[in-house]
């Protein structure tokens, strides 16, 4: 099948189990961790567009998504618009 044709990109997003947490990090900083993220997900270009969607700076290592800041009203909307399902992300 051509790789244009394929959507198994957008099947294997739907089905993952993402979860959303802040975490407090060194001096009291607040830190959005986003977890359950397959590694087959390009995660540095993932990560690279959530950054610049909320306007912050962040990582990607060991699987997971570090963005400075909390952004857990917004972080659901736009992991939705990046094709994941909304009844899949877990916020805590």
């Amino acid at each position: 099948m051509p790789e244009d044709l394929c959507v198994c990109d957008s099947i294997s997003r739907e089905d993952q189990q993402i979860t959303v947490k802040v975490d407090s990090r060194r001096y009291n900083k607040e830190m959005t961790v986003i977890k359950g993220l397959s590694e087959e997900d390009d995660l540095k270009e993932l990560a690279s567009t959530l950054k610049s969607k909320m306007a912050c700076g962040g990582t990607h290592k060991d699987g997971e998504i570090q963005l400075q800041g909390d952004h857990k009203r917004r972080i659901v909307d736009v992991l939705v618009q990046e094709g994941f399902s909304r009844e899949n992300i877990e916020v805590k």
